[in-house]
């Protein structure tokens, strides 16, 4: 482990997170991990490296991190406000930062999760194979001032200055789901009016999942209270016993007994972790098979997201490591451009 950046200050959301630790639903474990998984991929192809690195989950605010050495860096998710001893930073890019610099990381513009990614990957101790906090379980804090993070050794290939082009999933909008281990159990004139009704982020949620706000009769199941606790997963829209729809995100319980109206397709769940309080959503039930299909699509995408970043072009005027580069090429002593 290589000491790369030390907290001088951080929010309260600021976790180390990677995908998580999915298999141990049966031992009263829930998977964790990033809530935005689309996030990891795009910080890993902007540096080159394994979406499966550890990278930082800021939630809401970011904070104040010293350089300990020379490092790239890439921030995806949720754009915030960043800058590099004062000049500002692009998000959905990589960068370089020189040991001493100080990057400051502010508020989220829209969304909720920012992520900080450092070539090498966020190092440090593995509980069950994965260095994901989970606060609900017990694993692992926050980072506080003056904590020091690590990264593990760089790759060979150590490029940087990319951007990459990604569509705006802090909008909220239409997501997919399909049927959950209770649907049946819902009238067809209530699953056809959950389908129409316009839905908004609530202000309840964390980790564990979001409350969705809407106008009209509330929501339920033909002898739901007859359900018994079962398993339940990240992705199920959950409803209590006020009629109130939950969406399920990465540190949810293991198990329930509420109804279960719908399941998120996996591909939708950055859509509604990066909903902020007052987006409005709406759902689509589709077919299995057809989500499958596109959920082998969609991943295949993710996997080949590298081919998709392009050179980043910076202001000259900004930057103040201009004189690193090589701005010119091909010197020759001139005698060629002689008349004979």
């Amino acid at each position: 482990m290589i000491p790369a950046l030390k907290v001088i200050r951080a929010g309260p959301g600021c976790l180390v997170q990677d995908f998580g630790r999915p298999g141990y639903l049966a031992n009263g474990l829930s998977q964790g991990g990033a809530a935005d998984q689309l996030a990891l991929w795009e910080g890993a192809a902007l540096l080159g490296q394994s979406p499966g690195f550890a990278a930082l989950e800021m939630a809401g605010l970011g904070g104040e991190f010293a350089a300990l050495d020379d490092l790239r860096i890439a921030l995806t998710g949720a754009p915030m406000i960043a800058t590099l001893d004062e000049t500002p930073l692009i998000w959905n890019a990589s960068h370089r930062v020189a040991k001493g610099q100080t990057l400051r990381i502010g508020g989220v513009r829209a969304g909720v999760f920012g992520y900080l990614h450092i070539g090498g990957g966020i190092a440090g101790p593995r509980h069950l194979g994965s260095r994901s906090v989970h606060l609900v379980a017990g694993i692992g804090t926050p980072l506080t001032a003056r904590d020091i993070i690590d990264r593990g050794r760089e790759a060979s290939d150590q490029s940087t200055g990319r951007i990459l082009d990604v569509s705006d999933r802090t909008k909220g909008g239409l997501v997919r789901v399909v049927a959950s281990a209770q649907t049946q159990l819902f009238a067809a004139p209530d699953l056809d009016r959950f389908a129409q009704t316009a839905f908004t982020r609530d202000t309840v949620g964390n980790r564990q999942g979001v409350r969705l706000a809407f106008e009209g009769q509330p929501f339920a199941a033909q002898n739901q209270l007859s359900i018994l606790s079962e398993v339940i997963a990240p992705g199920d829209l959950q409803l209590t016993g006020d009629g109130r729809p939950y969406a399920l995100l990465p540190d949810c319980q293991t198990t329930g007994g509420y109804p279960r109206i719908a399941t998120i397709v996996p591909e939708d769940m950055p859509r509604i972790a990066q909903a902020a309080p007052g987006t409005g959503l709406s759902f689509q039930f589709v077919d299995l098979d057809d989500a499958i299909q596109s959920h082998r699509k969609t991943m295949a995408e993710w996997q080949n997201l590298a081919g998709k970043t392009r050179a980043l072009v910076r202001d000259p005027a900004e930057m103040k490591d201009l004189l690193a580069y090589q701005l010119i090429s091909g010197v020759t002593s001139g005698s060629e451009n002689e008349r004979s």
